[in-house]
């Protein structure tokens, strides 16, 4: 059952981070006010969407699952620190990103036997 639950949140993930890529990629105009707020020019939204599918890509085909969590998380880590550096505390974005990255990790954690043996918690 466990293995279930995490193959669904890894793939609401994968989703998420697709969709957000896909809108980095194809509508930079729909996030302009965002990239600028946050001190990015809009004409890196394409470099950053194919960044984040690259990620999500990774993270998604099991052989390098633990390659995608990795990059998930420095990407995500990078997208909080973006907005404290703002001066920005528990904000929205923060938020999203934290809990994409926990749910990055739980889901790998449960659909994933050589995680479990590595860090073996007894919550499962």
């Amino acid at each position: 059952m466990s293995i279930w639950i995490g193959r669904i949140l890894s793939a609401l993930v994968v989703i998420l981070l697709l969709a957000d890529a896909a809108t980095n990629l194809f509508a930079p105009d729909f996030i302009r006010t965002e990239m600028e707020a946050t001190g990015f020019p809009v004409n890196l939204a394409p470099v950053l969407g194919m960044i984040i599918a690259i990620c999500a890509i990774l993270y998604a085909v099991p052989k390098t699952a633990f390659l995608g969590a990795i990059l998930v998380t420095a990407f995500l880590g990078g997208a909080i620190c973006t907005h404290f550096r703002l001066g920005e505390f528990f904000t929205p974005p923060q938020i999203v990103s934290l809990l994409l990255g926990a749910a990055t990790w739980g889901g790998l954690y449960l659909r994933d036997q050589r995680l479990r043996q590595l860090i073996p918690l007894n919550i499962v």
